[in-house]
């Protein structure tokens, strides 16, 4: 699994003391880099979750559901964008109880059952809550875009205190994520102004690679059950 570590904000104020900045500010750098450890904890149980079950599949199925786990903590900066953008309070309080993706897990999988599997146990533990579940595999959104969104918390235990912390997690195929991290590169080119015909072609490879994800899934079940084994 990767992680996003913390050492680039913690290292950049370690030692900070009050004479570097005002005793408001300090605050306020403590409270951030306290945050963002909170939201790393709960990725990391995130993750040993996911690990924990795709090691159980390997051992007992002899294949694996998730092909990949990748995982990430919004930047400050990328916080605050957010909230000036909605018009919110600019505060760590105001982040998180306004924003459910400051922590971010994304799984890929290699089928599109998979997705589900893996949505469906990962909700079902019992410390898991679930607070949304966006489908853009059932409902692409306009542009192609295909995933699974889960809203889930998670408790993160401290030596003083239990928090509950908020996670998204993004489930979709190899495909899937090969479309998203192409569009998002070229979107970041046109810097949200893509030509239509961009735009369409775009969609028609989401379409085209939606198919395939289907073809595959349905050669998976053949094999699966037996029907193309000699």
């Amino acid at each position: 699994m990767e992680y996003r570590r913390l050492s680039n904000e913690a290292y950049l104020f370690d030692g900070v003391k009050e004479q570097h900045f005002s005793s408001k500010d300090l605050r306020v750098i403590r409270s951030l880099i306290e945050t963002q450890n909170l939201y790393s904890a709960a990725i990391r149980e995130i993750g040993t979750k996911l690990e924990n079950l795709n090691d159980e599949f390997r051992y007992t199925k002899d294949r694996n559901p998730i092909h990949q786990i990748k995982s990430r903590v919004k930047a400050p900066r990328s916080i605050m964008k957010k909230l000036h953008k909605r018009g919110l309070e600019m505060s760590v309080e105001s982040a998180r109880k306004n924003l459910t993706d400051i922590a971010g897990v994304r799984v890929i999988c290699p089928y599109m059952h998979d997705i589900y599997l893996i949505a469906r146990l990962l909700t079902s533990q019992a410390d898991i809550g679930l607070i949304r579940r966006s489908d853009y595999i059932e409902n692409p959104k306009p542009n192609g875009y295909r995933s699974l969104h889960l809203i889930v918390t998670i408790p993160v235990f401290l030596s003083e205190r239990t928090e509950i912390v908020s996670v998204e997690v993004q489930i979709r195929t190899i495909a899937m994520d090969f479309w998203a991290s192409l569009e998002h590169e070229l979107a970041y080119k046109f810097l949200n102004n893509k030509p239509e015909e961009v735009s369409e072609e775009l969609k028609e490879c989401a379409e085209v690679i939606a198919n395939t994800d289907s073809r595959m899934q349905h050669l998976f079940n053949r094999i699966h059950h037996g029907a193309l084994v000699e």
